[in-house]
């Protein structure tokens, strides 16, 4: 498969928006308050299912092999921290955005937002059930799945719902510019 320079730019500006977004950061307990999710939104809702998909395969990829662009460092290890269950989520999230925005005829608040929360449960449902298995199984500690979703969810999603309505509203505003611009491949009805 061959990648155009300017799609090959793209996926590298958002997996690099993505990596931004986790050093803006505030520090809790197990799993800190990011921006990581809004740029993973952004890549799918601007790049469609398969170059948002690449831009967080990317970010990730990064992370692994060992620059420290994840909130808490890099590296392969990094897959025994409990929060690395939420960036395989963001993988995921920005296809599952993709999928469901890229061929939207029309762009309005609730057709983009339904998509958007739609990722968002994709984050909350690889990430909670890893937070829970890496806490219980690797680190040895004893916590009830009801007390990962209170730790790596409920203090999280007003704002990640917000965020979600930013990315929405954002885009009913952006992606109608940008295809009239011919720089979003959305197809329009």
């Amino acid at each position: 498969m061959r990648m155009k320079t300017r799609d090959m730019i793209l996926v590298a500006l958002f997996a690099a928006l993505t990596a931004i977004g986790a050093f803006l950061k505030i520090p809790t307990p197990i799993v800190p308050f990011t921006l990581q999710f809004l740029f993973c939104a952004f890549a799918g809702v601007f790049l469609g299912a398969r170059l948002g998909l690449y831009s967080q395969l990317l970010y990730v990829g990064i992370g692994l092999a060992g620059i420290p662009i994840f909130t808490q460092g890099g590296g392969i290890s990094y897959i025994f921290q409990p929060t690395f269950g939420y960036l395989l989520g963001f993988i995921c999230c920005a296809y599952i955005i993709g999928k469901l925005t890229e061929n939207l005829g029309e762009v309005k608040f609730a057709n983009v937002f339904l998509p958007v929360a739609a990722g968002l449960a994709a984050v909350y449902a690889v990430g909670v059930p890893y937070l829970y298995i890496i806490i219980n199984q690797y680190l040895g500690k004893p916590m009830s799945f009801m007390a990962a979703v209170k730790v790596g969810l409920v203090p999280y999603i007003v704002q990640d719902v917000l965020l979600s309505a930013l990315v929405a509203f954002t885009a009913t505003k952006v992606v109608p510019i940008l295809r009239r611009a011919g720089y979003v491949g959305i197809k329009q009805n």
